[in-house]
């Protein structure tokens, strides 16, 4: 059986390039990490992150409606007290046509249309508060991201991380350890990825399933980080030594 090169077999440049790459993806998973916790964040009220905001993020808050969960979560920051509680109290007393241009339209312009106005912003970041009819939408109850957004985001994701886990894969497979721990930490991110989608459909249907999108997301960012730093510590400090088959 033909066994890969190993990194104290690779020239310079190839440790170079591997490192390079390797470095890159661990910053953009880092960077994943903070736009996540960004994003889900106060969700529930509260400060932090915690299971419940990943639950309200897919399950929704069926007790209050999609944009009085944002203005009271992830979007607080960009409006003051009072302009939030004009919008929470419209929101609440039925939000109709009439007090959208009058009370409602003004501070969404100044608060909210900098990301959120017209048709740019629709197709941007998803969500348009330029007309009542758009913002009416927002004003149903809560139910989470919707089924549309989620297969969108999810078919993303299947391709984009499985080409980046193959690639990471291709270089981890040179490191010298315990063949069958080789294999566990070069399979386990693709099951991981693989449950943690799956799991945002059905979080949908019961919030209790938010902890196997925790518990997925953290075995996928502890076998892809181990993968990396045992990559990166072999390729430039390990002399090579004679590698465990079983």
């Amino acid at each position: 059986m033909v066994q890969p090169r190993r990194f104290c077999d690779c020239d310079a440049s190839e440790k170079a390039l591997y490192s390079a790459f390797l470095v890159l993806v661990g910053l953009g998973y880092l960077m994943a990490l903070s736009y996540l916790y960004f994003s889900f964040q106060g969700l529930d009220g509260k400060a932090g992150l915690s299971v419940d905001d990943v639950a309200e993020n897919y399950y929704g808050n069926r007790s209050g409606t999609r944009l009085e969960a944002a203005l009271r979560g992830p979007m607080s920051a960009f409006s003051d007290i009072e302009n939030k509680r004009i919008i929470i109290s419209w929101l609440q007393s039925g939000a109709e046509e009439k007090f959208f241009k009058q009370d409602v339209l003004p501070i969404l312009k100044k608060d909210c249309f900098q990301c959120h106005g017209g048709a740019s912003a629709q197709n941007f970041v998803g969500i348009d508060l330029s007309n009542f009819n758009a913002v009416k939408k927002l004003a149903d109850v809560d139910t989470g991201v919707s089924l549309h957004s989620l297969m969108r985001i999810s078919h993303i994701h299947l391709f984009g991380i499985a080409l980046i886990l193959l690639a990471v894969g291709m270089i981890f497979r040179r490191v010298e350890m315990l063949e069958w721990l080789k294999t566990l930490l070069i399979l386990l991110p693709f099951i991981s990825i693989f449950v943690d989608i799956l799991a945002w459909f059905v979080t949908k249907w019961d919030p209790v399933f938010a902890y196997s999108i925790v518990i997925a997301g953290g075995l996928l960012g502890f076998s892809l980080s181990a993968q990396i730093l045992i990559s990166l510590y072999q390729i430039w400090f390990w002399r090579g030594g004679e590698a465990v088959r079983k």
